[in-house]
């Protein structure tokens, strides 16, 4: 099992009231560490229990150590750990027992998966970020979209259903020394903005492919697990969806999910989208491309 600076300001759900999105909001404005994004990180994919964790607990859980759990306490404007905690727990009182502990590690995951739809529907509740993030993608020509390793899938995903709509989709999910020659092709091309799908856990290829897209003057849109993800820093526009973590495998239905509706986003900015579409049918009817 596998492990945001949020810059394009959809770290937190808005007026949403889960225990994830107070979290969020309560990190929002301060400037955390590497190791205190760590920490942030592993509170929020565990929200609900955060409150009745001790310090050595949660240093455990992100993988630091206990007085890296007190530094953040403080980071945040808190005596130390015992006064964060007796927040938390002041905001997000406990709530009743629910059935969840009947079910089994499989049934588990995918009531997990369905919180972290219910998160992304609150987070969508501001279409803003998402409607920004599909003009510049539109705007892109041509449009690279970055995914490597566990995130090569969802990149893949994405660019096969873009290029019905979008003219030139150029899909990076090989890494290497030719991804930097790639990005630069890709610049001379004429590209604007590169999306990259990021899921733990983070390959350093990408952290500093990005860096180095923003270098050669692109607009990084980043798809990613965490507001809090190590890729925050190098994106300018940076959406979260959480993945899943009951599994051997992290789940990624959120992100394939944000995926489609930034699809969706960057088609109401492609006037010819939708007669590109209606010619694709005509031309698959034609070819037989499909079993009806």
């Amino acid at each position: 099992m596998s492990a945001e600076r949020n810059t394009g300001g959809t770290g937190a759900a808005g007026g949403a009231d889960s225990p994830a999105a107070r979290l969020q909001t309560l990190f929002e404005g301060h400037r955390l560490t590497p190791t205190q994004r760590r920490i942030a990180h592993s509170m929020v994919r565990r929200a609900a229990d955060v409150p009745f964790l001790s310090s050595v607990e949660l240093a455990e859980l992100a993988g630091v150590s206990q007085p890296s759990v007190t530094r953040f306490a403080v980071a945040l404007g808190f005596d130390g750990y015992p006064a964060l905690r007796r927040h938390l727990r002041e905001v997000a009182p406990a709530e009743p027992a629910s059935a969840a502990a009947a079910l089994n590690e499989y049934q588990q995951a995918v009531e997990a998966e369905i919180e972290n739809l219910r998160h992304l529907a609150e987070v969508l509740a501001d279409p803003a970020p998402v409607a920004r993030a599909g003009r510049l993608l539109a705007a892109s020509r041509p449009l690279p979209v970055l995914g490597l390793r566990a995130a090569a899938a969802q990149a893949y995903g994405f660019a096969y259903f873009a290029g019905k709509v979008h003219p030139d989709v150029r899909l990076l999910h090989e890494g290497g020394s030719m991804l930097h020659d790639r990005i630069d092709a890709a610049v001379r091309a004429g590209a604007t903005a590169l999306l990259c799908f990021a899921l733990p856990r983070h390959p350093r290829e990408v952290v500093d492919s990005l860096a180095y897209a923003k270098g050669a003057g692109l607009t990084v849109v980043t798809v990613a697990d965490s507001a809090f993800a190590p890729v925050a820093k190098v994106s300018d526009l940076l959406l979260p969806a959480a993945v899943g973590t009951g599994l051997a495998f992290d789940t990624a239905c959120a992100p394939m999910l944000l995926g489609r509706v930034l699809l969706e986003a960057m088609c109401d900015d492609l006037p010819q989208a939708q007669a590109r579409l209606e010619e694709f049918d005509v031309k698959a009817a034609a070819r037989g491309l499909f079993v009806e």
